[in-house]
C-alpha cells in the first residue's frame, strides 16, 4: 500500500479511491475466478515487469496460494469476463505457477476511475519508467479529454512536472528506447530536448550512454551545439555565485529547458535571464507555465 504522506498529494476524491482500491470492504465477497476469464487492465501504463520477482512470487503462489485477492471489474454484466483494477503482478505470477483460478473481488468501477487508478497505482509505487509515466499522462488527456492543468489537479502533480514528462514523447524512437531500458535518465532526456538541431539528438543520446555523460556534461555539449555564431568570440565571463547557479537549476526544473542567468560584469545585482525555445509550440508551453495566454 502507498504511504499516507504520498496519498496527501492526490486530489481528495481519487486519493480516497486509490487508498482503498486494494482492500476489500465488509460488504464485498472474495470469489474464485478462472484465470482465462481475467484480462489485464487495458489502461495499465507499465509494460515492464521484473521477471525475477515474478518467478519468486509464482513459486510462493505454487506453494501457498494467493493471500491477497486481486480487484477486478466486470465491464459487461452479460459476459463473464473481468478486467484487473489492481493486482496484475499476482495475476501474471499465478499464470506462471500454472494456477487455474485466482481469488478476486468484483468491484463496480467506471472506465474513467479505472484509468486513473491504473496510473495512480503505478505512480505511487514508483513502478513506471519516465517514458511510461509520460504515456500514462498522455493517455489520460486523450481518453478523458483532459488538459494538462486538469491532469495536474487530479493527480496532485505540478503542471510543469506533467509538461516536462509529456515532452519526452517528442523524442526520436531510438532515444525513447534508451529511456525505456533505463540507459538514459530523465535529466539527460530533458537536456536533449533543448538541442536545436534535431538530427543530433539521437547520436548525442547514444554518446551519453556510451561515455556515461552526466547531465552537467550533456548540458555543456548541448550549449556548445546551440551556440550562436553572431555572439562575440570572447565574451566577458562573470563567475556565477552559488545563488545564481541555484536559481538557474530551479528555473530549468520549472521550464524543462536550459535556462541561463547572465549577471553584468560590473554590476552584481543586474543581469538577464535567457530561456531558449525550440518551436512555436515550445514557446506556447513556456508562456503557459508563466500563466500568459495570448489567445
Amino acid at each position: 500500500m502507498a504511504s499516507k504522506d504520498k496519498n496527501k498529494a492526490l486530489g481528495r476524491g481519487i486519493g480516497a479511491l486509490f487508498a482503498d482500491v486494494d482492500e476489500p470492504t465488509s460488504e464485498e465477497t472474495v470469489v474464485d475466478l478462472e484465470l482465462t476469464a481475467v484480462r489485464a487492465n487495458p489502461y495499465q501504463p507499465r509494460r515492464k515487469f521484473d521477471q525475477t520477482a515474478l518467478k519468486e512470487l509464482a513459486s510462493s503462489i505454487a506453494k501457498s496460494g494467493v493471500f491477497q485477492p486481486i480487484i477486478v471489474r466486470q465491464p459487461d454484466q452479460a459476459v463473464k469476463t473481468y478486467e484487473i483494477i489492481a493486482g496484475e503482478r499476482r495475476f501474471r505470477a499465478s499464470k506462471l505457477a500454472n494456477q487455474t483460478t485466482i481469488p478476486a473481488i468484483v468491484r463496480d468501477m467506471s472506465e474513467e476511475q479505472m484509468m486513473e487508478v491504473a496510473v495512480l497505482e503505478n505512480l505511487q509505487r514508483e513502478d513506471l519508467t519516465p517514458l511510461e509515466e509520460a504515456e500514462a499522462y498522455e493517455s489520460l488527456m486523450k481518453k478523458l479529454k483532459l488538459t494538462q492543468a486538469e491532469v495536474s489537479k487530479r493527480l496532485g502533480k505540478s503542471r510543469p512536472y506533467i509538461a516536462n514528462y509529456l515532452r519526452l514523447l517528442g523524442l526520436p524512437t531510438e532515444v525513447k528506447q534508451l529511456i525505456q531500458k533505463g540507459q538514459l535518465a530523465m535529466g539527460q532526456a530533458r537536456t536533449l530536448l533543448s538541442l536545436k538541431d534535431k538530427t543530433k539528438v539521437t547520436p548525442l543520446a547514444k554518446r551519453a550512454v556510451k561515455d556515461h555523460l552526466t547531465v552537467r556534461q550533456l548540458e555543456q555539449i548541448v550549449a556548445r551545439y546551440n551556440g550562436d555564431a553572431t555572439k562575440p568570440a570572447k565574451p566577458v565571463k562573470v563567475k556565477k555565485s552559488p545563488y545564481i547557479r541555484a536559481s538557474e537549476e530551479q528555473l530549468q526544473e520549472k521550464f524543462g529547458t536550459v535556462v541561463s542567468i547572465q549577471a553584468k560584469a560590473n554590476k552584481k545585482d543586474q543581469g538577464k535571464i535567457e530561456i531558449p525555445y525550440l518551436s512555436n509550440d515550445d514557446l506556447t508551453r513556456i508562456l503557459e507555465l508563466l500563466d500568459i495566454n495570448l489567445n
